[in-house]
């Protein structure tokens, strides 16, 4: 059972940054592939990016691409979400989680083996 913990959303004005963590525990860390995704109010969960268990494979979603990078420590179990160039777009709940496949090649909510809460952005225009 790996555990997730989300932190590092907030306010933040239309073109600034932020960097989310997700701090996992319970499990081994090293070996799943860890994705970001979002939810806005009154929408699906959409995918934002996934990073290899190695860090050596990622992709991004067409919308953040450019903007967003994704990266893990995985001697300290965390992966982490910079955000440049934010836009009230990104507005949304963040949500960790870890697929056990390892690789970047899956990208499907539906498909995740474990999920975080979640951590708040909001962005003002």
């Amino acid at each position: 059972q790996v555990q997730l913990v989300e932190s590092g959303g907030g306010l933040v004005q239309t073109g600034g940054s932020l960097r989310l963590s997700c701090a996992a525990s319970g499990g081994t860390f090293s070996t799943y592939a860890m994705g970001w995704f979002r939810q806005a109010p009154g929408k699906e969960r959409d995918f934002v990016a996934v990073i290899s268990w190695s860090g050596g494979s990622t992709y991004y979603a067409g919308s953040v691409k450019g903007r967003f990078t994704i990266s893990r420590d995985n001697a300290k179990n965390t992966v982490y979400l910079q955000m440049n160039s934010l836009r009230p777009e990104d507005t949304a709940v963040y949500y960790c989680a870890a697929d056990h496949d390892g690789s970047s090649r899956r990208r499907d909510a539906k498909v995740m083996d474990y999920w975080g809460k979640g951590t708040l952005v909001t962005v003002s225009s």
